[in-house]
């Protein structure tokens, strides 16, 4: 398949660039994988399309605020620094601006001098290695100098940044928020585990990665880019429950997806795991353990609209993105979810 395969037209005013005043406020665009019939919600609905046994599985996943703003020495000269990768003993992968001016060796300083930092190294991808030195814990220093690393094509600053992390956000070191979660309230999660919904949790960090565009015609040349995921005993076991007992396994976000489908046996059964996944999933895949999916719009030709059109159909997926469009729902991050489900309900 091509890449322009997956191509549609979306109206830049469209792009969401903050989130609603109440995260459940969002709307709901539902469509049926194997009809394409859609219908439309609004996110507060979703425990009328969920029935008792079925499973939610979450990433809580939480932001690192990775981007830092300040200055070279001795030139004073501006550097932005926007953390990717913990590569351990204080050194990180990390994306840089301007790169042309930072080479091996330079020093770096934030905060005025509470955080400083030397490259050790440029590697071939042209991201740096760094070591940053500072006194005390790195992530409260963070807290108090990074901003959150959010997507280029958010242009207006984020007022509140717990905003970007999802209520259930725990295990911190994601580059970017799986944005599906952003439409989950405690209250609405309460609901929907008193409806005799089981709610389970992976984890996978998510990396810069995901916004990369696919540069090759033909989406077999594709190279992933890898990130680190989990899934504990407890939730395997409850996916294993819901499928034994003829339940439905429901990923919120591609995040989640990726995460159960890279660690499934053939068979779909979970057991706990560990490791770094590059998963590609795209039209062609059989999914082995996931049957439904909560997930916010993509980009026009993006491994993640490859991922949902594998769930769907192709022509399903981009015929719900063109009434998206025209009923003028809000895309990407900040924007409106789907729930791409086996049964709609009545319209």
């Amino acid at each position: 398949m091509k890449t322009s395969d997956f191509y549609f037209e979306l109206p830049e005013e469209l792009i969401a660039q903050t989130p609603l005043e109440k995260r459940d406020a969002s709307r709901l665009l539902v469509l049926d994988k194997h009809t394409g019939a859609t219908k439309h919600m609004h996110f507060y609905d979703l425990p009328k399309l969920l029935k008792k046994g079925d499973c939610l599985v979450l990433n809580d996943s939480r932001v690192l605020p990775a981007r830092l703003l300040g200055h070279r020495d001795p030139t004073g000269g501006a550097v932005e620094v926007l953390l990717l990768v913990d590569r351990g003993d204080k050194v990180w992968e990390c994306l840089v601006r301007p790169g042309r001016k930072i080479r091996t060796g330079a020093k770096l300083s934030f905060g005025d001098g509470l955080l400083t930092a030397e490259v050790v190294e440029v590697l071939d991808n042209g991201n740096r290695l760094i070591r940053f030195d500072y006194e005390g814990i790195f992530l409260e220093i963070l807290e108090r100098l990074g901003k959150m690393p959010l997507p280029p094509y958010i242009k207006e600053e984020l007022q509140d940044p717990e905003r970007y992390q999802t209520v259930y956000s725990k295990e911190v070191g994601s580059a970017a928020a799986p944005t599906a979660g952003l439409h989950f309230t405690k209250e609405l999660l309460e609901e929907i585990r008193e409806m005799g919904v089981d709610i389970c949790y992976v984890t996978l960090h998510v990396g810069l990665g995901t916004f990369r565009p696919v540069k090759e015609e033909d989406i077999d040349d594709h190279e992933m880019h890898s990130e680190y995921c989990m899934i504990s005993a407890e939730t395997a076991e409850t996916i294993n429950r819901t499928k034994r007992e003829g339940g439905r396994v429901i990923c919120v976000g591609t995040t989640s997806c990726r995460t159960i489908e890279s660690w499934a046996a053939e068979d779909g059964t979970m057991k706990e795991s560990a490791g770094w996944t590059n998963i590609f999933i795209y039209p062609g895949y059989r999914f082995k353990v996931l049957d439904c999916l909560i997930t916010n719009f993509h980009l026009p030709e993006s491994t993640l609209v490859m991922l949902v059109s594998a769930l769907a159909g192709r022509e399903h997926i981009l015929a719900a993105y063109q009434e998206a469009v025209k009923e003028r729902y809000r895309f990407f991050s900040f924007g409106d979810a789907m729930f791409i489900t086996d049964d709609i309900g009545e319209k």
